[in-house]
């Protein structure tokens, strides 16, 4: 088999980043997770805490490795884990068996956070945690959606926004970042679509992990270049 194909067949990234922007990431993320740790530590003993981090350095992966991302932006990272977090609680209070109860917690999770365009994946490690977390967890009841799952949400989000702003290129949310760019150039006359090299040239000038493969944004441009709403 091909070695391109291969990679498409296994989902390997195409795009490289600059040693810069995985610096960032890299002491973003660390930074991020030191500062949850001392929250959770404190409202959790050692052995509950590690597991609700569990689920937030799934986050710190989003919110410092893609920060563009629409999992990774403030409203899925907050309610996703908060939403998670209140429905783990409520499935280990009223379902006794545990390995129902955190089958429910994640799956009602996940039907959840997609009624609330709030999906963020690793609110379902915060719901499992809920439920088959240690008796501290337990022992907190509806508190634990509010400390430390809620404030570790609250504080992940805003250290995000402060270590991505001083990076132009990172600045995080997406509404930040959207102000910030320079001023889109115009678009070309003609119908074509961009070639490979022009979707991978557009890509590596943002420096930036993007959270789409090439076929799917190629997809996306065809749909809208054939969409009948389309104005002449």
């Amino acid at each position: 088999m091909p070695i391109p194909t291969l990679r498409k067949w296994l989902g390997i990234e195409l795009i490289e980043v600059s040693m810069t922007e995985k610096a960032v990431s890299t002491l973003g993320g660390g930074l991020a997770i030191l500062a949850l740790i001392a929250i959770s530590t404190y409202a959790l003993p050692v052995g509950g805490a590690a597991a609700l981090i569990t689920s937030m350095g799934a986050s710190a992966v989003l919110l410092f490795g893609v920060p563009h991302g629409q999992l990774s932006q403030p409203w899925p990272v907050i309610a996703g884990h908060g939403i998670s977090a209140f429905i783990g609680v409520a499935c280990a209070q009223y379902i006794h068996h545990p390995a129902l109860a955190a089958a429910c917690a994640v799956g009602l999770a996940i039907g959840a956070m997609q009624q609330l365009k709030c999906i963020h994946p690793p609110g379902g490690a915060t719901a499992f945690t809920a439920v088959m977390g240690s008796s501290a967890i337990h022992q907190l009841g509806f508190g634990f959606v509010l400390f430390p799952v809620l404030t570790n949400a609250v504080v992940m989000v805003l250290l995000a926004v402060l270590i991505n702003y001083a990076f132009r290129w990172r600045r995080y949310p997406n509404a930040i970042n959207r102000r910030t760019q320079r001023p889109h150039s115009a678009p070309p006359e003609d119908d074509s679509l961009p070639t490979h090299e022009d979707i991978i040239a557009a890509i590596r000038s943002r420096d930036s992990f993007v959270d789409i493969s090439e076929d799917e944004l190629m997809e996306l441009i065809e749909l809208l270049r054939s969409h009948p709403g389309k104005s002449a």
